[in-house]
Protein backbone atom coordinates (compact mmCIF):
# COMPACT_ATOMS: atom_id res chain seq x y z
CA UNK A 1 0.00 0.00 0.00
CA UNK A 2 1.63 3.12 -1.20
CA UNK A 3 0.24 7.19 -2.45
CA UNK A 4 2.98 8.62 -4.75
CA UNK A 5 2.44 12.14 -5.08
CA UNK A 6 3.49 13.10 -8.37
CA UNK A 7 4.81 16.96 -9.25
CA UNK A 8 3.42 17.94 -13.07
CA UNK A 9 5.44 19.25 -15.12
CA UNK A 10 3.11 20.52 -18.45
CA UNK A 11 5.48 21.65 -21.30
CA UNK A 12 4.00 23.54 -24.15
CA UNK A 13 6.68 25.86 -26.36
CA UNK A 14 9.54 24.28 -24.97
CA UNK A 15 8.37 25.86 -21.24
CA UNK A 16 7.02 24.76 -18.30
CA UNK A 17 3.21 25.77 -18.10
CA UNK A 18 -0.25 25.26 -16.72
CA UNK A 19 -3.34 25.17 -18.05
CA UNK A 20 -6.54 26.20 -16.41
CA UNK A 21 -9.00 23.22 -17.27
CA UNK A 22 -7.17 22.37 -20.19
CA UNK A 23 -8.22 25.49 -22.12
CA UNK A 24 -4.67 26.53 -24.48
CA UNK A 25 -5.87 30.07 -24.35
CA UNK A 26 -5.85 30.06 -20.84
CA UNK A 27 -2.40 29.60 -19.82
CA UNK A 28 0.37 30.33 -17.25
CA UNK A 29 3.78 30.41 -17.69
CA UNK A 30 5.93 28.97 -14.18
CA UNK A 31 9.16 28.37 -16.22
CA UNK A 32 11.69 28.38 -19.27
CA UNK A 33 13.31 24.77 -18.15
CA UNK A 34 11.23 21.62 -17.83
CA UNK A 35 14.57 19.71 -17.26
CA UNK A 36 15.43 22.75 -13.98
CA UNK A 37 11.95 22.04 -12.63
CA UNK A 38 12.06 18.45 -13.15
CA UNK A 39 15.84 18.94 -10.79
CA UNK A 40 13.87 21.25 -8.76
CA UNK A 41 10.90 18.52 -7.72
CA UNK A 42 13.66 15.31 -7.00
CA UNK A 43 15.91 18.02 -4.93
CA UNK A 44 12.19 17.80 -2.76
CA UNK A 45 11.89 14.33 -2.86
CA UNK A 46 9.93 13.27 -5.41
CA UNK A 47 9.80 9.49 -5.81
CA UNK A 48 8.04 9.87 -9.36
CA UNK A 49 7.75 13.56 -11.71
CA UNK A 50 4.25 13.61 -14.22
CA UNK A 51 4.96 15.27 -17.73
CA UNK A 52 2.69 15.83 -20.37
CA UNK A 53 3.16 17.08 -23.34
CA UNK A 54 0.61 19.79 -23.93
CA UNK A 55 1.85 20.59 -28.00
CA UNK A 56 2.03 16.46 -28.69
CA UNK A 57 -1.70 16.02 -27.06
CA UNK A 58 -3.20 18.38 -29.32
CA UNK A 59 -1.00 17.68 -32.73
CA UNK A 60 -1.41 13.78 -32.21
CA UNK A 61 2.01 13.17 -31.78
CA UNK A 62 5.19 13.74 -29.43
CA UNK A 63 6.59 17.44 -30.24
CA UNK A 64 8.37 18.21 -27.08
CA UNK A 65 9.88 14.68 -27.01
CA UNK A 66 13.62 16.03 -26.76
CA UNK A 67 12.79 17.74 -23.68
CA UNK A 68 10.95 14.39 -22.40
CA UNK A 69 13.69 12.65 -22.73
CA UNK A 70 16.00 14.92 -21.83
CA UNK A 71 14.61 14.99 -18.26
CA UNK A 72 14.42 11.26 -18.07
CA UNK A 73 18.06 11.05 -18.82
CA UNK A 74 18.64 13.58 -16.04
CA UNK A 75 16.60 12.38 -13.46
CA UNK A 76 17.20 9.89 -10.43
CA UNK A 77 13.98 9.22 -10.13
CA UNK A 78 11.33 7.95 -12.50
CA UNK A 79 9.06 9.84 -15.08
CA UNK A 80 5.86 9.15 -16.53
CA UNK A 81 4.68 11.33 -20.12
CA UNK A 82 1.46 11.43 -21.44
CA UNK A 83 0.35 13.58 -24.82
CA UNK A 84 0.05 12.74 -28.63
CA UNK A 85 1.08 8.94 -28.16
CA UNK A 86 -0.82 7.35 -30.80
CA UNK A 87 2.47 5.36 -32.73
CA UNK A 88 4.14 2.07 -31.35
CA UNK A 89 7.29 3.94 -32.53
CA UNK A 90 6.35 6.90 -30.24
CA UNK A 91 6.31 4.77 -26.97
CA UNK A 92 9.35 2.37 -27.78
CA UNK A 93 11.41 5.93 -28.49
CA UNK A 94 10.41 6.70 -25.06
CA UNK A 95 10.57 3.39 -22.81
CA UNK A 96 13.71 2.59 -24.51
CA UNK A 97 15.21 6.22 -23.64
CA UNK A 98 14.87 6.24 -20.39
CA UNK A 99 10.89 6.89 -19.22
CA UNK A 100 9.55 4.48 -17.02
CA UNK A 101 6.09 4.61 -17.57
CA UNK A 102 3.79 5.93 -20.34
CA UNK A 103 0.44 7.30 -20.29
CA UNK A 104 -2.14 6.79 -23.20
CA UNK A 105 -5.50 8.70 -23.21
CA UNK A 106 -7.24 9.41 -26.90
CA UNK A 107 -5.47 6.54 -27.80
CA UNK A 108 -7.09 3.97 -25.45
CA UNK A 109 -10.64 5.27 -26.42
CA UNK A 110 -9.76 5.72 -30.10
CA UNK A 111 -7.60 2.99 -31.12
CA UNK A 112 -8.37 0.45 -29.11
CA UNK A 113 -6.17 -2.46 -30.61
CA UNK A 114 -2.88 -0.39 -30.37
CA UNK A 115 -3.96 0.23 -26.77
CA UNK A 116 -4.24 -3.35 -26.34
CA UNK A 117 -0.62 -3.81 -28.33
CA UNK A 118 0.88 -1.45 -26.18
CA UNK A 119 -0.37 -3.15 -22.67
CA UNK A 120 0.89 -6.82 -24.31
CA UNK A 121 4.14 -5.10 -24.98
CA UNK A 122 4.81 -3.34 -21.98
CA UNK A 123 2.34 -4.08 -19.16
CA UNK A 124 2.89 -2.16 -16.04
CA UNK A 125 4.81 0.54 -18.07
CA UNK A 126 1.68 1.48 -18.72
CA UNK A 127 -0.82 3.64 -17.54
CA UNK A 128 -4.42 4.86 -19.44
CA UNK A 129 -5.11 8.34 -18.62
CA UNK A 130 -8.73 8.43 -17.89
CA UNK A 131 -10.01 11.98 -18.77
CA UNK A 132 -13.50 12.95 -17.94
CA UNK A 133 -16.11 15.57 -17.79
CA UNK A 134 -19.41 15.43 -16.12
CA UNK A 135 -18.66 11.30 -15.81
CA UNK A 136 -17.74 10.70 -19.39
CA UNK A 137 -14.03 10.32 -21.51
CA UNK A 138 -12.58 13.84 -23.07
CA UNK A 139 -10.33 12.80 -25.87
CA UNK A 140 -7.80 15.26 -28.17
CA UNK A 141 -6.28 17.24 -25.03
CA UNK A 142 -9.80 17.99 -23.53
CA UNK A 143 -11.30 19.39 -26.79
CA UNK A 144 -13.94 16.67 -26.97
CA UNK A 145 -16.00 14.36 -25.34
CA UNK A 146 -16.87 10.62 -25.73
CA UNK A 147 -19.91 8.76 -25.11
CA UNK A 148 -18.11 6.21 -22.96
CA UNK A 149 -17.66 6.49 -19.18
CA UNK A 150 -14.70 6.40 -17.08
CA UNK A 151 -16.09 3.39 -15.93
CA UNK A 152 -16.46 1.40 -18.80
CA UNK A 153 -13.48 2.57 -20.12
CA UNK A 154 -11.91 1.13 -17.68
CA UNK A 155 -13.00 -2.29 -17.85
CA UNK A 156 -12.96 -2.65 -21.36
CA UNK A 157 -8.75 -1.69 -20.77
CA UNK A 158 -8.46 -4.00 -18.02
CA UNK A 159 -9.67 -7.27 -19.81
CA UNK A 160 -6.44 -6.03 -22.05
CA UNK A 161 -4.19 -5.74 -19.25
CA UNK A 162 -3.95 -2.07 -17.82
CA UNK A 163 -3.22 -1.84 -14.17
CA UNK A 164 -2.74 1.64 -13.30
CA UNK A 165 -5.04 4.31 -14.69
CA UNK A 166 -4.81 8.53 -13.94
CA UNK A 167 -8.01 9.98 -13.47
CA UNK A 168 -8.85 13.96 -14.02
CA UNK A 169 -11.19 15.32 -13.51
CA UNK A 170 -11.78 18.06 -15.83
CA UNK A 171 -13.83 20.58 -14.40
CA UNK A 172 -11.54 20.42 -11.16
CA UNK A 173 -8.04 20.78 -13.17
CA UNK A 174 -6.06 23.94 -12.60
CA UNK A 175 -8.66 25.79 -10.35
CA UNK A 176 -7.24 24.81 -7.23
CA UNK A 177 -11.14 23.58 -6.15
CA UNK A 178 -10.21 20.22 -4.80
CA UNK A 179 -10.21 16.54 -6.29
CA UNK A 180 -13.32 14.87 -7.00
CA UNK A 181 -11.87 12.44 -4.32
CA UNK A 182 -15.55 10.76 -4.78
CA UNK A 183 -15.59 9.68 -8.23
CA UNK A 184 -11.76 8.82 -7.80
CA UNK A 185 -12.41 6.64 -5.15
CA UNK A 186 -15.08 5.22 -6.95
CA UNK A 187 -13.13 4.49 -9.81
CA UNK A 188 -10.75 2.49 -7.54
CA UNK A 189 -12.91 0.57 -5.88
CA UNK A 190 -14.43 -0.59 -9.08
CA UNK A 191 -11.56 -1.62 -10.87
CA UNK A 192 -9.66 -3.12 -7.71
CA UNK A 193 -6.61 -1.67 -9.90
CA UNK A 194 -3.66 1.30 -8.95
CA UNK A 195 -5.60 4.87 -9.80
CA UNK A 196 -3.76 8.00 -9.26
CA UNK A 197 -5.86 11.20 -8.97
CA UNK A 198 -5.21 14.32 -11.10
CA UNK A 199 -6.77 17.64 -10.86
CA UNK A 200 -7.94 19.85 -8.48
CA UNK A 201 -5.48 19.54 -5.62
CA UNK A 202 -4.75 22.94 -3.95
CA UNK A 203 -3.41 21.72 -0.28
CA UNK A 204 -2.07 19.46 1.98
CA UNK A 205 -4.94 18.13 3.21
CA UNK A 206 -6.60 17.23 -0.45
CA UNK A 207 -3.82 15.06 -0.67
CA UNK A 208 -4.04 13.60 2.96
CA UNK A 209 -7.56 12.73 2.19
CA UNK A 210 -6.75 11.32 -0.73
CA UNK A 211 -4.01 9.31 0.79
CA UNK A 212 -6.92 7.49 3.19
CA UNK A 213 -7.79 5.42 0.68
CA UNK A 214 -4.62 4.36 -0.33
CA UNK A 215 -6.20 0.51 0.77
CA UNK A 216 -9.10 0.52 -1.19
CA UNK A 217 -6.41 1.45 -4.71
CA UNK A 218 -5.90 4.98 -4.66
CA UNK A 219 -2.07 4.79 -5.69
CA UNK A 220 -1.56 8.51 -5.65
CA UNK A 221 -1.81 12.24 -6.74
CA UNK A 222 -0.45 14.31 -9.68
CA UNK A 223 -0.15 17.87 -8.43
CA UNK A 224 0.50 21.35 -10.26
CA UNK A 225 -0.66 24.73 -9.61
CA UNK A 226 -0.89 23.91 -5.60
CA UNK A 227 3.32 23.65 -6.36
CA UNK A 228 3.52 26.44 -8.38
CA UNK A 229 1.95 28.82 -6.55
CA UNK A 230 3.41 27.68 -2.94
CA UNK A 231 0.50 26.46 -1.72
CA UNK A 232 2.42 23.56 -0.98
CA UNK A 233 5.52 22.45 0.22
CA UNK A 234 6.30 18.87 -1.88
CA UNK A 235 8.68 17.72 1.07
CA UNK A 236 6.66 18.50 4.08
CA UNK A 237 3.89 16.61 1.57
CA UNK A 238 5.63 13.68 0.95
CA UNK A 239 6.59 13.21 4.88
CA UNK A 240 2.75 13.96 6.18
CA UNK A 241 1.67 11.81 3.85
CA UNK A 242 3.50 8.96 4.82
CA UNK A 243 1.68 9.01 8.25
CA UNK A 244 -1.46 8.55 7.17
CA UNK A 245 -1.07 5.50 5.12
Amino acid sequence: MKFVIYPAIDIRGGKCVRLLQGDYARETVYGDSPLGMAKQWAEQGAEWVHLVDLDGAKAGHPINDEIVLAIARGLDVPVQIGGGLRRMEDVDRYLEGGVSRVILGTAAIQDQPFAEQVLAKYGDKVAIGIDARNGYVATHGWLETSEVTAEELARILIAKGAETFIYTDISRDGTLEGPNTEAIVRLARATGKNVIASGGVSVEQDLLELARYAKDGVGGAIVGKALYTDRIQLANAIANVKEVI
